[in-house]
């Protein structure tokens, strides 16, 4: 594989992050990058695609810069790039938590587990591991008796947190996300919620997967990743399929967007349910007048129409 993927964040001041974006998405332009890059006044953020030469430009540069000289790269090997395109944006900040009163994690943050610390947490009867992320994530994979927040937002955890605080406060917790850096907040505001005894996964699951003795045990599916990819392998003892197909409960790990454009619900569907029910979650999306499917497969008006009657029948 002559492509590498690097997923990074760090927390640190960069001063004006409106120009940095500016002059970033120019230096990462010119060596063929692509990817998301997000860089606000509290740090950078980044997963991003390229040639060997290229990200190993990209890390050399980043870590001779005194502000970054600290990032840890989780690397990890493709086919080609695994974006379309080269975003780098500056925004207010690098995980949308919408908190009153934000967490820094340079001041309060949980204590680290690196990959063989935390395998030793996920057996233990006396620690609740949760999971830091998004619900559709959690579905595609997700570590073995890992809490599930019904959320489908970052921004939505404190809230469900609170709700559910009787289950957790006088435990010990352990979180994960998938590069860590939702994790370095979120652990920062378990503990500033009044919770003794916080800490989160070192480099997140994409670094326990690599990890040479951890192998990614205890992991079943596959772990979500917002590029072209969409899932990746974590488990390399023994791994399970818990993604179950939209429609038929079946083992399934490929996801797509509804074809309705105003719903784009993401959903796990197989390709044979995917042309059977035109690409949508229901009947009522397949129905829409801007179904995507229907333009992309350049169904005629009948032919959609018989595909829809035969779903009522």
């Amino acid at each position: 594989m002559d492509y590498r993927v690097l997923l990074y964040y760090n927390y640190t001041q960069v001063e004006d992050p409106e120009a940095f974006a500016k002059e970033h998405w120019t230096f990462c332009h010119n060596l063929g990058i692509k990817g998301r890059i997000l860089v606000a006044s509290e740090g950078i953020n980044g997963t991003l695609s390229g040639t060997k030469a290229a990200t190993d430009c990209y890390m050399e540069q980043m870590l001779s810069d005194e502000r970054f000289k600290d990032t840890y790269f989780k690397i990890d090997y493709s086919d080609g790039h695994a974006f379309k395109k080269l975003f780098v944006r500056p925004r207010a900040e690098l995980v949308a938590l919408h908190l009153a009163e934000d967490i820094d994690p340079q001041q309060i943050t949980g204590k680290y587990l690196e990959p063989q610390a935390f395998r030793e947490a996920l057996l233990a009867e006396d620690t609740i591991v949760i999971d830091a992320r998004n619900d559709y994530e959690y579905d595609l994979g997700h570590f073995r008796g890992a809490v599930r927040p019904e959320i489908h937002n970052f921004r939505e955890l404190p809230d469900w947190i609170r709700k559910n605080k009787e289950q957790f406060m006088d435990k010990k917790i352990v979180t994960y996300c998938t590069g860590g850096i939702r994790c370095e907040k979120f652990s920062g505001w378990l503990l500033r919620e009044g919770f003794e005894d916080v800490a989160q996964l070192h480099g997140g699951i994409a670094a326990y997967g690599k990890d040479e003795k951890t192998r990614g045990e205890f992991w079943d599916g596959k772990m979500y990743v917002f590029d072209e990819r969409i899932g990746v392998e974590i488990n390399q003892v023994d791994k399970h399929t818990v993604g179950k197909e939209w429609f038929d409960g079946t083992p399934c790990e490929r996801y797509i967007n509804c074809s309705n454009p105003e719903c784009n619900r993401q959903i796990l569907v197989s390709v044979e349910n995917e042309k059977k029910y035109l690409g949508a979650c229901s009947l009522v999306c397949a129905k829409h007048p801007n179904n995507r499917y229907v333009k992309k497969q350049q169904l005629t008006a009948n032919e959609w129409k018989r595909q829809l009657d035969s779903l009522t029948k």
